[in-house]
Protein backbone atom coordinates (compact mmCIF):
# COMPACT_ATOMS: atom_id res chain seq x y z
CA UNK A 1 0.00 0.00 0.00
CA UNK A 2 2.65 2.36 1.27
CA UNK A 3 4.66 1.68 -2.32
CA UNK A 4 1.59 2.69 -4.10
CA UNK A 5 0.89 5.69 -2.59
CA UNK A 6 4.65 6.20 -2.92
CA UNK A 7 4.55 5.62 -6.92
CA UNK A 8 1.72 7.50 -6.98
CA UNK A 9 3.29 10.67 -5.78
CA UNK A 10 6.27 10.40 -7.65
CA UNK A 11 4.07 9.58 -10.95
CA UNK A 12 2.08 13.03 -10.14
CA UNK A 13 5.45 14.68 -9.66
CA UNK A 14 6.70 13.52 -12.40
CA UNK A 15 3.41 15.08 -14.49
CA UNK A 16 3.62 18.41 -12.87
CA UNK A 17 7.23 18.70 -13.60
CA UNK A 18 6.44 17.80 -17.47
CA UNK A 19 3.71 20.48 -17.46
CA UNK A 20 5.53 23.06 -16.22
CA UNK A 21 8.07 22.74 -18.35
CA UNK A 22 6.56 22.65 -21.57
CA UNK A 23 4.59 25.91 -19.93
CA UNK A 24 7.38 27.76 -19.10
CA UNK A 25 8.54 26.59 -23.07
CA UNK A 26 5.59 27.93 -24.52
CA UNK A 27 5.43 31.15 -22.05
CA UNK A 28 8.75 32.55 -22.79
CA UNK A 29 8.34 33.19 -26.48
CA UNK A 30 5.09 35.24 -25.05
CA UNK A 31 6.51 36.89 -22.25
CA UNK A 32 9.21 38.06 -25.04
CA UNK A 33 6.28 39.27 -27.10
CA UNK A 34 5.26 41.13 -24.63
CA UNK A 35 8.43 42.69 -23.49
CA UNK A 36 8.97 43.48 -27.10
CA UNK A 37 5.98 45.59 -27.04
CA UNK A 38 6.15 47.47 -23.67
CA UNK A 39 9.49 48.59 -24.75
CA UNK A 40 10.25 52.02 -24.70
CA UNK A 41 12.40 54.19 -27.49
CA UNK A 42 14.13 55.72 -24.17
CA UNK A 43 14.47 52.83 -21.97
CA UNK A 44 11.35 51.45 -19.62
CA UNK A 45 7.77 50.39 -20.33
CA UNK A 46 5.52 52.04 -22.36
CA UNK A 47 1.71 50.83 -23.43
CA UNK A 48 1.47 52.88 -26.69
CA UNK A 49 1.52 49.96 -28.99
CA UNK A 50 -1.52 48.25 -27.39
CA UNK A 51 -3.14 51.51 -27.11
CA UNK A 52 -2.35 51.65 -31.19
CA UNK A 53 -3.73 48.43 -31.73
CA UNK A 54 -6.75 48.94 -29.99
CA UNK A 55 -7.56 52.16 -30.98
CA UNK A 56 -10.14 51.51 -34.39
CA UNK A 57 -9.76 54.99 -36.00
CA UNK A 58 -6.24 54.62 -36.24
CA UNK A 59 -6.47 51.35 -36.88
CA UNK A 60 -8.54 51.80 -40.07
CA UNK A 61 -7.11 55.23 -41.01
CA UNK A 62 -2.98 54.52 -40.73
CA UNK A 63 -3.19 50.57 -40.87
CA UNK A 64 -6.11 49.49 -43.01
CA UNK A 65 -4.65 45.94 -44.37
CA UNK A 66 -4.69 45.05 -40.20
CA UNK A 67 -8.53 45.57 -39.97
CA UNK A 68 -9.19 43.70 -43.83
CA UNK A 69 -7.27 40.58 -42.46
CA UNK A 70 -9.06 40.57 -39.33
CA UNK A 71 -12.15 40.98 -40.43
CA UNK A 72 -11.35 38.64 -43.98
CA UNK A 73 -10.02 36.06 -41.12
CA UNK A 74 -13.31 36.27 -38.96
CA UNK A 75 -15.33 35.37 -41.87
CA UNK A 76 -13.32 32.49 -43.54
CA UNK A 77 -13.46 31.02 -39.65
CA UNK A 78 -17.39 30.68 -40.16
CA UNK A 79 -17.48 29.73 -43.65
CA UNK A 80 -14.60 26.89 -43.92
CA UNK A 81 -16.49 25.79 -40.37
CA UNK A 82 -19.95 25.80 -41.44
CA UNK A 83 -18.79 24.45 -45.41
CA UNK A 84 -16.67 21.43 -43.55
CA UNK A 85 -19.59 20.37 -40.91
CA UNK A 86 -21.88 20.05 -43.75
CA UNK A 87 -19.84 18.30 -46.10
CA UNK A 88 -18.41 15.85 -43.65
CA UNK A 89 -21.39 15.26 -41.22
CA UNK A 90 -24.21 14.16 -43.77
CA UNK A 91 -21.37 12.13 -45.46
CA UNK A 92 -19.45 10.44 -42.93
CA UNK A 93 -23.03 9.44 -41.49
CA UNK A 94 -24.33 8.02 -44.97
CA UNK A 95 -21.17 6.10 -44.90
CA UNK A 96 -21.71 4.49 -42.28
CA UNK A 97 -25.26 3.52 -43.20
CA UNK A 98 -25.51 2.94 -46.22
CA UNK A 99 -22.19 2.50 -48.09
CA UNK A 100 -19.86 0.93 -45.31
CA UNK A 101 -17.80 -0.25 -48.18
CA UNK A 102 -16.48 3.17 -49.15
CA UNK A 103 -15.43 4.15 -45.75
CA UNK A 104 -11.66 3.37 -45.99
CA UNK A 105 -12.21 5.74 -49.19
CA UNK A 106 -13.47 8.36 -47.54
CA UNK A 107 -11.16 8.06 -45.42
CA UNK A 108 -8.44 7.86 -47.49
CA UNK A 109 -9.45 11.28 -49.28
CA UNK A 110 -9.84 12.95 -46.63
CA UNK A 111 -6.71 12.22 -44.94
CA UNK A 112 -4.79 12.73 -48.42
CA UNK A 113 -3.90 16.55 -47.74
CA UNK A 114 -1.94 15.50 -45.00
CA UNK A 115 1.03 13.81 -47.26
CA UNK A 116 0.80 17.16 -49.93
CA UNK A 117 2.50 20.50 -48.97
CA UNK A 118 0.81 23.40 -49.15
CA UNK A 119 3.16 24.89 -51.94
CA UNK A 120 1.88 21.93 -54.25
CA UNK A 121 -2.10 22.60 -52.92
CA UNK A 122 -1.61 26.03 -53.99
CA UNK A 123 -0.03 25.20 -57.59
CA UNK A 124 -2.78 22.57 -58.04
CA UNK A 125 -5.69 24.68 -56.91
CA UNK A 126 -4.32 27.71 -58.94
CA UNK A 127 -6.34 26.76 -62.21
CA UNK A 128 -9.18 26.25 -59.88
CA UNK A 129 -8.99 29.62 -58.23
CA UNK A 130 -8.84 31.31 -61.63
CA UNK A 131 -12.24 30.12 -62.03
CA UNK A 132 -13.26 31.23 -58.68
CA UNK A 133 -11.72 34.89 -59.35
CA UNK A 134 -13.98 34.63 -62.80
CA UNK A 135 -17.17 33.32 -62.03
CA UNK A 136 -17.15 34.65 -57.81
CA UNK A 137 -14.78 37.36 -57.53
CA UNK A 138 -11.25 37.85 -56.12
CA UNK A 139 -12.72 38.18 -52.10
CA UNK A 140 -10.73 36.49 -49.63
CA UNK A 141 -13.54 34.24 -48.42
CA UNK A 142 -13.00 32.18 -51.31
CA UNK A 143 -9.91 30.70 -49.56
CA UNK A 144 -12.58 29.22 -47.27
CA UNK A 145 -12.57 26.19 -50.21
CA UNK A 146 -9.06 25.80 -50.12
CA UNK A 147 -9.24 26.32 -46.03
CA UNK A 148 -11.83 23.33 -45.97
CA UNK A 149 -9.46 20.77 -47.73
CA UNK A 150 -6.57 21.45 -46.09
CA UNK A 151 -8.94 20.54 -42.21
CA UNK A 152 -10.46 17.58 -43.87
CA UNK A 153 -7.89 14.59 -42.18
CA UNK A 154 -8.13 16.49 -38.58
CA UNK A 155 -11.83 17.01 -38.77
CA UNK A 156 -12.32 14.10 -40.16
CA UNK A 157 -10.61 12.44 -37.19
CA UNK A 158 -12.46 14.23 -34.76
CA UNK A 159 -16.10 13.05 -36.37
CA UNK A 160 -14.50 9.72 -36.77
CA UNK A 161 -14.04 9.15 -33.46
CA UNK A 162 -17.55 10.70 -32.48
CA UNK A 163 -19.16 8.52 -34.89
CA UNK A 164 -17.41 5.31 -34.13
CA UNK A 165 -18.71 5.85 -29.85
CA UNK A 166 -22.02 5.82 -30.92
CA UNK A 167 -24.53 3.12 -33.04
CA UNK A 168 -25.46 5.43 -35.61
CA UNK A 169 -27.48 2.62 -37.88
CA UNK A 170 -29.56 1.82 -34.73
CA UNK A 171 -30.21 5.53 -33.73
CA UNK A 172 -31.50 6.09 -36.82
CA UNK A 173 -33.06 2.94 -37.62
CA UNK A 174 -35.04 3.44 -34.48
CA UNK A 175 -35.87 7.17 -35.68
CA UNK A 176 -36.67 6.18 -39.02
CA UNK A 177 -39.23 3.68 -37.26
CA UNK A 178 -40.64 6.15 -35.67
CA UNK A 179 -41.78 8.22 -38.93
CA UNK A 180 -38.92 10.94 -38.50
CA UNK A 181 -37.28 12.41 -41.68
CA UNK A 182 -33.42 12.11 -42.53
CA UNK A 183 -33.08 15.64 -41.71
CA UNK A 184 -34.77 15.07 -38.34
CA UNK A 185 -32.32 12.14 -37.83
CA UNK A 186 -29.57 14.33 -38.71
CA UNK A 187 -30.47 17.58 -36.56
CA UNK A 188 -31.92 15.84 -33.51
CA UNK A 189 -31.09 12.38 -33.08
CA UNK A 190 -26.96 11.86 -34.65
CA UNK A 191 -25.76 15.59 -34.01
CA UNK A 192 -26.57 15.74 -30.36
CA UNK A 193 -24.98 12.49 -30.18
CA UNK A 194 -21.53 13.68 -31.89
CA UNK A 195 -21.68 17.26 -30.18
CA UNK A 196 -18.29 16.46 -28.86
CA UNK A 197 -16.81 15.28 -31.79
CA UNK A 198 -18.57 18.28 -33.95
CA UNK A 199 -16.99 20.79 -31.10
CA UNK A 200 -13.63 19.31 -31.96
CA UNK A 201 -13.20 19.55 -35.25
CA UNK A 202 -14.50 22.75 -35.13
CA UNK A 203 -11.62 23.90 -32.62
CA UNK A 204 -9.00 22.42 -35.16
CA UNK A 205 -10.32 24.23 -38.20
CA UNK A 206 -10.35 27.36 -36.54
CA UNK A 207 -6.92 26.98 -35.16
CA UNK A 208 -6.06 26.24 -38.83
CA UNK A 209 -7.62 29.01 -40.30
CA UNK A 210 -6.35 31.96 -37.87
CA UNK A 211 -3.07 30.38 -38.49
CA UNK A 212 -2.57 29.71 -41.98
CA UNK A 213 -0.09 32.51 -44.27
CA UNK A 214 1.25 30.14 -47.17
CA UNK A 215 -1.67 29.62 -49.79
CA UNK A 216 -3.22 33.38 -48.68
CA UNK A 217 0.13 34.82 -49.49
CA UNK A 218 0.80 32.68 -52.51
CA UNK A 219 -2.77 33.51 -53.63
CA UNK A 220 -2.42 37.30 -52.98
CA UNK A 221 -5.56 37.18 -50.68
CA UNK A 222 -5.81 39.24 -47.19
CA UNK A 223 -5.86 37.37 -44.03
CA UNK A 224 -4.70 37.86 -40.72
CA UNK A 225 -1.42 36.39 -40.83
CA UNK A 226 -0.75 38.08 -44.35
CA UNK A 227 -1.41 41.51 -42.50
CA UNK A 228 0.49 40.93 -39.53
CA UNK A 229 3.47 40.10 -42.24
CA UNK A 230 2.49 43.12 -44.07
CA UNK A 231 2.46 45.22 -41.20
CA UNK A 232 5.76 43.91 -39.67
CA UNK A 233 7.18 45.79 -42.82
CA UNK A 234 6.37 49.08 -41.52
CA UNK A 235 5.89 48.72 -37.86
CA UNK A 236 7.49 45.42 -35.86
CA UNK A 237 6.25 45.96 -32.58
CA UNK A 238 2.81 46.68 -33.40
CA UNK A 239 2.89 43.63 -35.68
CA UNK A 240 3.85 41.69 -32.94
CA UNK A 241 1.49 43.15 -30.33
CA UNK A 242 -1.42 41.95 -33.22
CA UNK A 243 -0.07 38.52 -33.26
CA UNK A 244 0.04 38.25 -29.89
CA UNK A 245 -3.32 39.42 -29.56
CA UNK A 246 -4.27 36.61 -31.94
CA UNK A 247 -2.83 34.20 -30.27
CA UNK A 248 -5.03 35.58 -27.22
CA UNK A 249 -8.18 35.86 -29.34
CA UNK A 250 -7.83 32.43 -30.59
CA UNK A 251 -7.14 30.64 -27.27
CA UNK A 252 -10.34 32.86 -25.62
CA UNK A 253 -12.27 31.63 -29.31
CA UNK A 254 -11.05 27.74 -28.57
CA UNK A 255 -12.03 28.14 -24.66
CA UNK A 256 -15.16 29.68 -24.93
CA UNK A 257 -16.30 26.82 -27.59
CA UNK A 258 -15.39 24.51 -25.04
CA UNK A 259 -16.80 25.70 -22.55
CA UNK A 260 -20.33 26.08 -24.39
CA UNK A 261 -19.64 22.11 -25.19
CA UNK A 262 -19.26 21.02 -21.46
CA UNK A 263 -21.60 23.18 -20.60
CA UNK A 264 -24.09 21.14 -22.45
CA UNK A 265 -22.86 18.00 -21.47
CA UNK A 266 -23.18 18.66 -17.67
CA UNK A 267 -26.91 19.14 -17.50
CA UNK A 268 -28.63 15.65 -16.48
CA UNK A 269 -31.24 14.96 -18.67
CA UNK A 270 -34.75 16.07 -17.62
CA UNK A 271 -37.17 13.64 -15.50
CA UNK A 272 -40.83 12.88 -17.15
Amino acid sequence: MKLHAARRRKQTIFRRVVVGLLGLFFALPLLGMVEFTTRAPGGGRTLATWATLFDVNVIDADYPELKTGVLASAGLVVLTVTIMLVMLVPTMTWVRLRLPGLRRTVEFVCLLPLTIPAIVLVVGLAPVYAWVAYFLGESSLWLAFAYVVLVLPYAYRALDAGLSAIDVKTLAEAARSLGAGWPTVMWQIILPNVRTAVLSASFLSVALVLGEFTIANLFSRDNLQVAINQLNKRDASLATAAALAALVLAFIVLFAMSFVGAGRRSHPPEEN
